[in-house]
């Protein structure tokens, strides 16, 4: 059996409690290279067999999956955050079915939740944004055309970058064009929850000049959008007029007596 085990954003202690018992269970753990915590791996028994896929290939991968299931072994590929974002997670699985290989996924803690955390924000607040866009600037790896970040910008959303923090410069560029103004609140995030947390806020057009400053090149999130100024309204739900299924509305005038 292979679980595919999200680490959670960083923190050692920000991993779920299945994910800590199965990483303890392991015979075999395949490991996001310096992207996972190494102090999560002290958790595994002396004998757990411990690989760094930071320098093994896909095919190199599945080869230790397919001899460890084949020895009746207990196996953990311990991806960053949640595998569901980012994780390379289902040419691995549509891999270990054709090698009918069973396998389960044990969510995490994303990155882009440790991010808010660490900025003790929200990113869906009433009147200024009710969605939030996950994506990526285009690198090496492409993005298809409909999902350019000058296309998502004219959403006017929350935004959070993944892998795009040595991009910064293109990012300003197709988020300005898009529709952001240049003035949108912005922040770039380091290693958020990791000891070395590093938190930059700024405005959009001046983007690429505070990753220059802080030294910041990689392993960052970006946020931007309006979610990181001070307007919002607040919400209805405890609003005295508004109804629930568990409390009833009350006049402005009920509310003042």
């Amino acid at each position: 059996m292979v679980h595919f085990v999200g680490s959670g954003p960083g923190a050692v202690d920000l991993i779920t409690v299945r994910g800590q018992r199965l990483i303890r269970e392991a015979d075999v753990i395949l490991y996001a290279g310096s992207l996972v915590n190494p102090a999560l791996l002290k958790e595994a028994k002396e004998s757990c067999e411990i690989h760094n896929t930071a320098v093994m290939t896909l095919a190199e991968v599945l080869s230790v999956m397919e001899r460890s299931a084949a020895e009746g072994k207990r196996i953990v590929r311990l991806h960053t955050g949640d595998p569901s974002i980012y994780g390379a997670i289902r040419e691995q699985m549509d891999a270990l079915d054709r090698m009918q290989i069973p396998y389960e996924v044990c969510p995490g803690v994303s990155s882009f939740c440790g991010a808010a955390a660490a900025m003790k924000t929200e990113y869906t607040l009433p009147e200024v944004s009710q969605t939030v866009i996950i994506t990526r600037a285009e690198g090496r790896t492409t993005v298809p055309k409909r999902e350019r970040l000058s296309a998502l910008a004219a959403h006017g959303a929350t935004m959070v970058l993944f892998l795009s923090a040595g991009l910064l410069q293109q990012v300003k560029s197709e988020l300005l064009a898009g529709g952001y103004g240049p003035d949108t609140p912005c922040a770039i995030v380091y290693k958020a929850t990791w000891p070395e947390e590093q938190i930059v806020r700024g405005v959009l057009n001046e983007l690429p000049e505070m990753a220059e400053k802080s030294g910041i090149c990689k392993t960052a999130l970006i946020l931007v959008g309006d979610f990181l100024g001070d307007e919002y309204a607040l919400s209805r739900l405890h609003a005295p007029d508004f109804a629930t299924e568990y409390r009833n509305a009350v006049s402005s005038d009920a509310e003042r007596l």
